[in-house]
């Protein structure tokens, strides 16, 4: 696949996911184009280990972490206007993100990528379906699978 169809195949869902990530359409929208940019220039480092989505999903989570580094390191964030509830709320889902992806960090294939690809790609069964090359019922399966793995390992942490 070339660049363009690359760009033209998976903008939306590389947007989608760094919009949850983000909360903020400016954001989101910089992360993606450099998502895009950042592929393109290492495109031979894809080893194909993953689809394409996944390897994408992967630069555009390593730079939105880039970026808030970045935005700690230089103040960005302005601490007073984050209510004490507020941080304790995203303390909280910090810690759950953390175990989640801890959990995820265990789990087999397919239900790894499956359950990326809904929960942080947000994508339809079909297109987890069709990704597989499998049908929307073994995506909707696997899912539902995958999550009751994460559900019992969350419960044994």
């Amino acid at each position: 696949m070339d660049y363009e169809q690359l760009y033209n195949v998976y903008y939306m869902e590389v947007y989608s996911f760094v919009m949850v990530l983000a909360r903020n359409q400016e954001v989101a929208e910089e992360i993606t184009q450099k998502t895009f940019f950042s592929a393109i220039n290492t495109r031979k480092k894809h080893r194909g280990e993953s689809s394409e989505f996944t390897w994408l999903c992967a630069i555009a989570k390593n730079l939105f972490l880039d970026s808030k580094r970045e935005e700690k390191r230089i103040g960005e964030i302005d601490e007073e206007a984050v209510s004490p509830v507020d941080v304790e709320r995203i303390v909280e889902d910090e810690e759950m993100m953390l175990k989640i992806h801890q959990v995820l960090h265990t789990l087999e294939e397919p239900y790894k990528e499956v359950f990326h690809l809904r929960v942080f790609g947000e994508l339809s069964f079909e297109k987890i379906g069709f990704i597989f090359g499998k049908t929307e019922n073994w995506a909707r399966v696997t899912y539902h699978r995958a999550r009751l793995k994460v559900q019992e390992r969350m419960d044994d942490k």
